[in-house]
């Protein structure tokens, strides 16, 4: 007798939120060295596939799968959203980073490097704050008051968290290259300076920490 099994993929990473997203990296790491297992914990993470129901499946659908996986966890650079909502209240991210506080500035720099980690919410939550105006094009949030609310971005969505990560490697990059010796580029390179490893380039750095997350999911 024929069972038909309806399995549901992510269309977006706007279905998934941080907390999956970091709970399903610590899960890989626990399987790294096991391809199959770790597309199992991919199946059943992201699509409610029961390893019952996976060992009964065809080789032809199990490479399906595991093929429009792929293709779904590798578009992760999208845009950044200045502004957001989360729980009918709307956040802003810091809109001029050349002239961040020193408060938030020092937060920030108290981690070694900017990749989607158990640190990120607390790094969102320091960039992104409520909004007080908005006109047109332009926004004002409220200033920088030292109060980190880390479950608030756990359960923010990973296309918001993968444009403000990939915000900074491209920021990061178009300083290096165009604006190391301006006034801002002195203000914000030491920013990302601070927060990147000392040594190498700090734009692959960033590329590296976070694709050595992808490609574990990737598998």
């Amino acid at each position: 007798m024929r069972t038909e099994i309806e399995i549901t993929m992510p269309e977006s990473w706007a279905e998934i939120t941080l907390r999956q997203y970091l709970d399903l990296s610590k899960e890989l790491e626990n399987y790294k060295e096991d391809e199959d297992a770790s597309t199992a914990v991919l199946l059943y993470k992201l699509c409610g596939l029961d390893p019952d129901v996976l060992n009964s499946i065809s080789s032809t659908t199990y490479n399906v799968l595991k093929s429009d996986l792929a293709k779904f966890m590798n578009i992760t650079e999208m845009p950044l959203q200045r502004i957001i909502n989360i729980d009918e209240k709307e956040y802003g991210f810091e809109p001029n980073l050349s002239q961040i506080s020193y408060g938030a500035y020092a937060d920030i720099s108290k981690y070694d490097t900017i990749q989607i980690d158990n640190n990120w919410a607390k790094i969102m939550s320091i960039l992104y704050r409520p909004l007080l105006k908005k006109h047109l094009d332009t926004y004002s949030i409220t200033p920088y008051d030292g109060k980190i609310d880390n479950d608030l971005f756990l359960d923010v969505t990973m296309d918001i968290h993968f444009g403000a990560l990939f915000f900074f490697v491209h920021l990061s990059t178009d300083l290096l290259v165009y604006t190391l010796n301006s006034t801002m580029a002195t203000g914000v390179a030491q920013l990302y300076n601070t927060i990147s490893l000392k040594n190498g380039n700090p734009t692959q750095q960033l590329l590296n920490s976070q694709m050595e997350i992808l490609q574990k999911l990737m598998k």
